[in-house]
């Protein structure tokens, strides 16, 4: 719908548009007053008001010597009514009726275009009409509106055959219906189906017809943020169930390891023409969990693809994880059960998923690590740099490969160390105008940094993130899950979580 505006004053009222044969528009409204010029400084106010043009958007008379200026009066908006009716000029003049009810009542002004049928209607139906009337006299043959099932010819179902396909054909427009005084069962039942009003042809004048115009406009857009609203309310609260299962609370009661996250979905580029949109949740996966035998099992994935979709999946595949865990599978086996699960879940073949594993054990000086198609973590022992764990012997991303397989690689902590996990959101980031991509060498440089500062948990991560989204120069394209394990130096409490 075109913004409310100033528009230039009315000439005198325009003849029928020429656009489609057959079809009329008349601009319904007040002829144009003579403007009376304001008196000159210094002298008393004239005592005929200044009257204002019907196109200005708000007017205010003069106000007497010594009081305040009156407050502006907003006028309405521009509007344009499209009417569809056998008869064009035959029944009541619409337009007349508006011209003459609108002249000299706070500049109003309606635009009418005029269709003979429901052809005519979707050529002259554009963004800029913002309510239709329809005669129900009109015929709906043609129209692509099928009667109802068990419609007889005289049946209500059938005559409303009309207002059922402007409903399809229009179904962001306010929608008035004319029909006579006795077809009360029928003007109800239009409304019941879908129009915003009925009017009938007997008691229709230009200011009942201008009123009901306006309210069906309004509820319209009522009605449209209502609805708006609801799809928002069941996403949110869609999203929220998923995030539930997306971001776990780790069991890591009793480890004396430290853990923090950071998840952020990406801001994927827009389609030709499109503008960015932000998901709720993305593909990115994580999890951590200690077993009754004292080890500490934690994992991090991502779903090639965004949305709720591979949001569902992410899901999935953790729960799977953290069953088969406590289960007692681990490693290759693990992986395995895993593919056969995101195989058997996926909506596409094309579908597959990195993920990276590691188990340490009890005393959490020793790790074994598992890659399946995902970049290898960094560790970082207190005051020393952060280094890539081994990834030459990782394995394919689950879902591509039958039968892979995913060896493990031993690796060694020492007694305190930082452990973090990340998806390649974090590293494919861009680090200025070019095709530079901070990748993970520039990624151990900005830990690096960030530990010199004295970060750790959330904030390191936190920090990680945000540092990478200001080289990018805005918003990361690819989701990012970002997870830290972590073993200070010296005892540690039963605690499992640091800020």
């Amino acid at each position: 719908m075109p913004a409310p505006g100033r528009f230039p004053a009315p000439g005198p009222l325009g003849g029928p548009d020429q656009s489609a044969p057959g079809a009329g528009v008349t601009d319904a409204h007040a002829a144009p007053r003579r403007r009376h010029p304001l008196p000159p400084s210094g002298h008393a106010p004239s005592p005929q008001p200044h009257v204002p043009l019907p196109a200005q958007r708000s007017a205010t008379a003069p106000a007497p010597a010594g009081q305040p200026p009156a407050r502006p009066r907003a006028v309405p908006e521009p509007l344009t009514l499209l009417l569809i009716e056998a008869e064009p000029g035959g029944g009541p003049g619409v337009a007349r009726m508006l011209e003459q009810a609108g002249a000299g009542r706070h500049g109003e002004r309606i635009r009418v275009r005029t269709a003979r049928n429901l052809t005519e209607a979707e050529r002259l139906l554009g963004p800029d009409v913002h309510c239709i009337l329809l005669d129900l006299s009109v015929p709906g043959e043609g129209s692509g509106a099928a009667p109802e099932e068990g419609a007889g010819p005289g049946d209500v179902g059938d005559e409303l055959a009309a207002l059922h396909a402007v409903l399809a054909m229009a179904p962001a427009h306010a929608v008035l219906t004319l029909t006579d005084e006795d077809d009360v069962e029928l003007a109800a039942e239009a409304v019941r189906v879908g129009a915003q009003d009925y009017l009938f042809r007997g008691e229709l004048d230009g200011r009942v017809l201008g009123r009901a115009i306006r309210y069906a406009v309004e509820r319209k857009r009522a009605d449209l943020t209502q609805s708006r609203l609801t799809a928002s309310r069941l996403r949110a609260q869609e999203n929220a169930r998923l995030e539930r299962g997306l971001l776990p609370t780790p069991l890591l009661a009793g480890s004396g390891l430290g853990f923090a996250a950071c998840y952020r979905p990406g801001l994927p580029l827009p389609s030709a023409g499109g503008t960015p949109t932000r998901a709720l949740l993305g593909g990115d996966f994580y999890d951590a969990v200690r077993t009754p035998d004292g080890a500490v099992h934690a994992m991090i994935g991502d779903v090639c693809g965004h949305g709720p979709d591979e949001a569902a999946l992410g899901v999935e595949l953790r729960i799977a994880w953290r069953a088969l865990t406590f289960a007692g599978l681990v490693g290759d086996e693990l992986m395995a059960t895993l593919q056969q699960v995101l195989e058997n879940e996926r909506a596409d073949d094309e579908i597959f998923a990195t993920m990276c594993t590691v188990d340490i054990s009890p005393d959490a000086r020793r790790a074994g690590l598992y890659l399946a198609g995902h970049p290898a973590p960094l560790v970082a022992a207190p005051g020393g740099r952060p280094r890539l764990l081994p990834q030459e012997l990782g394995g394919p991303a689950l879902g591509l490969l039958p039968h892979a397989r995913w060896p493990r690689q031993q690796v060694d902590l020492g007694g305190a160390w930082r452990l973090m996990l990340y998806t390649d959101g974090l590293i494919e980031g861009r680090t200025g105008p070019g095709r530079g991509r901070l990748g993970q060498e520039g990624m151990l440089s900005l830990v690096g940094s960030l530990l010199d500062r004295g970060l750790g948990g959330e904030d390191l991560l936190h920090g990680a993130v945000t540092e990478a989204r200001a080289l990018n120069g805005g918003d990361l394209t690819d989701d990012v899950a970002v997870l830290l394990l972590d073993r200070p130096p010296g005892p540690r409490g039963p605690g499992d979580r640091r800020p």
